[in-house]
Formats: structure tokens, C-alpha cells, sequence
């Protein structure tokens, strides 16, 4: 009975022994940091703008603001006229407030040593602008301007710019370029270890840029460049992606 209880014991001893080594390998895989491999994915797309905004304004002058005003009446209309001639639809044009300020001009008084304010009239000025997605239409238009100065309409003209109305149909196509490729260089990486790629930990989208192809002289900016000025367009994105590895 005495080597029977004994050998109960020793063997009891033996699971517990066995139990607590297998709970303590359990445990400490459990703690143990997994692996992970990191990369960043990256996606470039060159694309045409198909939207163009085009702001210019013109003013006039006269001692009465009555008179001022019924100069600008008048030029609006040859303006109107001359949009309408190059195919520049109503839709199109956005005819802002009217702005009428008294103009003031300071000249020096030698006798009283000291500046002179002086009213020089009234300055009415309307600012247009042209919004079209017949970008080719708009830029003749520009070119034409000239026919204005020909009837004293003195024109300032900003500098067009170039939208594109689906980007976001384009961010989302060159997110999952990036993904793709941040997936393609995870599974060169891990290969190259002798290791496998597991599931998908985290992922980052990067920053979005819009920049002029081929532009030297525009930086990227962590907050996204958008480039308004030119019509050409390159937009490039990328995403960080964190996996598992087995």
C-alpha cells in the first residue's frame, strides 16, 4: 500500500509539474511581442483637369457715384455681349455685387507742411467670375480679351484655375493602388526573411498630393499640396500598412 501511495505521489507530482510547465509556455507565448512587418505603398496618377474657374474684373470712374454707376451698367453690358459672341453660356457667368467707393488722393500742402486729402470721384467695380467645364472654350475666351481694351474696357484678369470634379472617385482607386502595392513589397520583404505574411494589423492613409507633373519648383507639403494653376495634373498618395508575420 505504502509503494502504491507512493507512486501516486510521485506521479501526480510529475503532472503537476508537466501542467504548470505547459501554463508558464502558454503564458509567456501569450506575453511575447508579435511579429510585424511595417511598409509604406505608394501610387501615382497623371490626369487632365475638366473643370476651370476664370475671375477678371473692370471699373469706372465719375465725379458723381450716379455717373460711375451708369458707366459700369453700360460696360456690363458690352461685356455680357462680348461672353455671349465666344459661346459663354448665362449658367456660366457669375455677375457679383456691384463695389462703389469715393476715391480719395492726398497731396502735399507746402504752406501748411503737411498732407492734403483730396476727392478725386467715385470708382464703380464689378468682379466676374466664369465657371466651365469646356476648358478649351474659356482659354480661347482669354485669349480674346483683347477685343475689350479695343472698346475702353480695361480688364483685370486673374490667373484661370484647374479643378477636377471626381476626385474622390480618383482618391479612393489610387488608395487601393497604394494598399496593393504596400502588400506586394510586405510579401517581398517577409519572403526574403524565410517568413510568411499574416492578417492585416493597421492601416494609415498618407498624405494626398496634387502637384504639376514634372514642376521643380513645388514642394509637397504634409498637409497636401493642391495645385490650382496648371491644367496637367499629377496626384500621388500613400499608405502604411502594418501585418502580422509567421
Amino acid at each position: 500500500m505504502k509503494n502504491n501511495a507512493l507512486i501516486i505521489g510521485i506521479v501526480a507530482s510529475i503532472c503537476f509539474f508537466l501542467a504548470a510547465a505547459i501554463f508558464g509556455f502558454a503564458y509567456y507565448q501569450s506575453k511575447k511581442p508579435a511579429k510585424t512587418v511595417s511598409v509604406v505603398g505608394m501610387a501615382q496618377k497623371d490626369f487632365t483637369s475638366d473643370l476651370i474657374v476664370w475671375r477678371f474684373s473692370f471699373s469706372t470712374m465719375d465725379e458723381s457715384m450716379q455717373g460711375s454707376y451708369t458707366k459700369l451698367k453700360n460696360e456690363i453690358n458690352i461685356v455680357k455681349a462680348f461672353l455671349k459672341k465666344e459661346g459663354v453660356t448665362e449658367k456660366e457667368m457669375d455677375f457679383q455685387p456691384i463695389s462703389t467707393d469715393a476715391v480719395k488722393n492726398y497731396r502735399w500742402d507746402d504752406v501748411n507742411r503737411r498732407s492734403v486729402e483730396i476727392f478725386s470721384g467715385y470708382s464703380s467695380k464689378q468682379t466676374v467670375a466664369i465657371t466651365s467645364n469646356d476648358i478649351d472654350k474659356i482659354e480661347k475666351v482669354l485669349r480674346e480679351i483683347s477685343e475689350l481694351y479695343d472698346q475702353n474696357i480695361l480688364i483685370d484678369s486673374w490667373n484661370p484655375e484647374y479643378y477636377y470634379t471626381k476626385l474622390s472617385d480618383l482618391k479612393i482607386e489610387m488608395l487601393a493602388e497604394a494598399s496593393q502595392n504596400a502588400q506586394e513589397r510586405a510579401k517581398a520583404i517577409t519572403k526574403n526573411a524565410g517568413s510568411t505574411l499574416g492578417k492585416l494589423k493597421s492601416a494609415n492613409m498618407g498624405v494626398f498630393q496634387i502637384t504639376a507633373p514634372n514642376s521643380a519648383d513645388e514642394d509637397y507639403t504634409w498637409g497636401g499640396a493642391f495645385n490650382t494653376s496648371s491644367k496637367e495634373k499629377r496626384a500621388t498618395i500613400n499608405t502604411k500598412l502594418t501585418y502580422f508575420v509567421n
